[in-house]
């Protein structure tokens, strides 16, 4: 299993980015996976995930509204579409498989521990 993110950028206030999480071959089939962020001298943030299996979503409530998560299968793919970025939405950006087909969520709350493969990380930066 290997993960790719792409897509990201610099960004104003206000402004729209997709990222990309390419998979390798059947990963989507067999693994929920995550979007999260690390902005610097913060801990890793889970942002949305989705499911293998029924496409079920979670999404934080730091970016419910904004960002949209969406998986291809056929291009073994999982894309996020962040609207109406924020200057706090400043961070890597890393995407990650679950150890399983359903995103493990306990309290609201994704559990990082649980993805165990990541994906090298995309800069978002949101600046006027």
């Amino acid at each position: 299993v290997q993960l790719q993110a792409s897509g990201g950028g610099l960004v104003q206030p206000g402004g729209s980015l997709r990222l990309a999480c390419a998979a390798s071959k059947f990963t989507l089939d067999y693994y929920a996976i995550g979007w999260f962020r690390q902005a610097p001298g913060k801990e890793r943030e889970g942002l949305s995930c989705i499911s293998s299996t029924d496409g079920t979503i979670y999404y934080a409530d730091s970016v419910k509204g904004r960002f949209t998560i969406s998986a291809d299968k056929d291009e073994h793919t999982v894309y996020l579409q962040m609207n109406g970025l924020k200057p706090e939405d400043t961070a890597v950006y890393y995407c990650a498989t679950d150890n399983g087909p359903l995103c493990t969520v306990i309290q609201d709350n994704l559990q990082i521990p649980d993805f165990g493969i990541w994906g090298q990380g995309t800069q978002v930066t949101v600046s006027s």
